[in-house]
């Protein structure tokens, strides 16, 4: 056998079909990380329901745009935001922490309703985002990338100090006092009588253009949230159109095709710069659909309720090249988008403090992701809009202070004011009619020992006292 030495003089070199598998070995081992990061986009949208476009089965609405991008996506039809109203869910979305680490648990006060109808002092909450929490543009900023936030914030007067680059219209208020110019309270330079979706977009468009990879996109619209004003171009679209599972709204309809007329203006200027071939794109929504503007049958309520309606959301995945289009039925939440994006953007997990798991594995190579347990909690008090149709626990409130777990297809309530809870099967009764815990004691059991662990790992704060004010319902 020949032999090969190294001495003080001289070095013979090995053959060169060595050196040709080496090099074949360095390029099969190559880390996807060794990639250049994606851009990453996320689309946001205020108060849009989980059947509230083509793609998730509606027969009323028109989303032409989203639905193409859907098609091109990995859809999770078991979506879920991490809270059924606006600011704790997007506090969730940027710091990949359930509520009670953050604090934040609803929109203002936490005394929503008539003092006499509450049973329980609520637990104080949080408005602002406390800026000592990581955040996910924060992070990506370290990354090299340049962020942008564009429209809805409602986690402080600024995004800028939680590392955006650059905000288009975001501040805390959580809706426009009117979408068409002049918006009240939304600071953003428009032209008199232009729509705000449009405004906002025209601003995304030219971040897109003068930005250089990576970049991260928070595009968070205004739409669909209240108030409901009509695009009078699209309404002849909806006019004689039959109402489809009660869906009928022609003015909504008008914002969703507005709002997804504006989707395809993101996307072509994405497409014409060359970003679109290295782009990450989330669509979903902060919440459920507005109960009474909106319905989700078969699921039961809407925004605000922990009912199925208020916090199951559109929710997809889109990256061509790296991820296929599939349709998963697996559960998943906003608090996934935070280690999925970072790990995507070659940042070190193990680094972070978050709730969520990454779907990347899930996503790029069908490895499933571990079977958990999904968790809400709510110590407090949300009025119901309309106290004569809804389809709430009680018609006085959307919910009232509780936790909820989700783990398989079964999904447990507890309510604090009565000790009561709710036990059903998704599978079988996603409309959640049937409460089972008389006949899954068991079943109850094991869901609530998991559930009143959890609240003790994350120190959930439950509601402190009786309100002094309470005056029960006497028949």
């Amino acid at each position: 056998m020949q032999s090969y030495a190294i001495n003080s003089n001289a070095f013979c070199p090995p053959p060169i079909y060595l050196y040709l598998l080496l090099l074949v070995l360095i390029c099969q081992c190559k880390a996807p990380l060794s990639e250049a990061p994606p851009n990453i986009v996320i689309i946001n949208v205020d108060d849009m329901g989980w059947r509230d476009a083509g793609f998730m089965g509606s027969e009323f609405y028109e989303t032409r745009h989203i639905d193409s991008l859907a098609a091109l996506a990995a859809v999770f039809t078991n979506g879920y935001a991490s809270a059924a109203n606006c600011a704790p869910s997007r506090a969730c979305l940027m710091t990949g922490l359930w509520t009670p680490r953050h604090g934040i648990f609803t929109v203002g006060t936490s005394e929503r309703g008539a003092s006499e109808d509450r049973k329980l002092v609520p637990v104080a909450n949080e408005t602002t985002l406390k800026q000592q929490l990581a955040t996910l543009p924060e992070i990506l900023a370290t990354q090299g990338y340049q962020t942008c936030h564009a429209g809805k914030w409602h986690l402080s007067d600024n995004p800028l100090e939680y590392g955006f680059h650059r905000n288009i219209g975001g501040a805390q208020n959580g809706h426009p006092q009117s979408y068409y110019q002049p918006f009240g309270n939304v600071d953003l330079e428009a032209s008199s009588g232009d729509h705000l979706t449009n405004a906002i977009m025209d601003q995304v468009v030219d971040f897109v253009h003068a930005a250089k990879d990576p970049f991260f996109l928070y595009y968070a619209p205004y739409a669909v949230h209240t108030p409901i004003q009509p695009i009078d171009e699209f309404k002849s679209n909806y006019e004689s159109k039959p109402s489809w599972q009660g869906q009928f709204n022609v003015d909504y309809a008008t914002m969703i095709e507005n709002l997804d007329h504006n989707l395809g203006r993101l996307v072509s200027v994405l497409k014409e710069t060359g970003a679109w071939e290295n782009t990450l794109l989330i669509f979903t929504s902060d919440n459920g659909g507005l109960y009474g503007i909106t319905y989700q049958y078969p699921l039961r309520a809407g925004k605000g309720s922990y009912y199925e309606g208020g916090i199951r959301v559109p929710f997809f995945i889109l990256w061509e090249n790296k991820v296929d289009p599939h349709e998963y039925a697996t559960a998943v939440t906003n608090l996934d988008l935070f280690p999925t994006l970072l790990e995507a953007a070659g940042v070190d997990l193990s680094q972070h403090l978050f709730d969520g798991v990454s779907l990347l594995p899930l996503l790029t190579s069908s490895t499933q992701i571990p079977e958990r347990p999904l968790f809400w909690h709510f110590p407090i008090y949300l009025q119901a809009y309309n106290v004569h149709h809804n389809q709430n626990r009680d018609s006085l409130f959307r919910t009232r202070p509780g936790s909820v777990i989700r783990s398989g297809d079964w999904k447990l309530h507890h309510y604090f004011e009565d000790d009561g809870l709710e036990l059903y099967h998704l599978k079988e009764d996603i409309s959640e009619q049937h409460n089972l815990v008389q006949q899954h004691p068991e079943k109850a059991e094991e869901l609530f020992n998991l559930l009143k662990t959890w609240r003790i790992e994350v120190d959930a704060p439950l509601p402190p006292a009786i309100n002094p004010d309470f005056k029960p319902i006497t028949m």
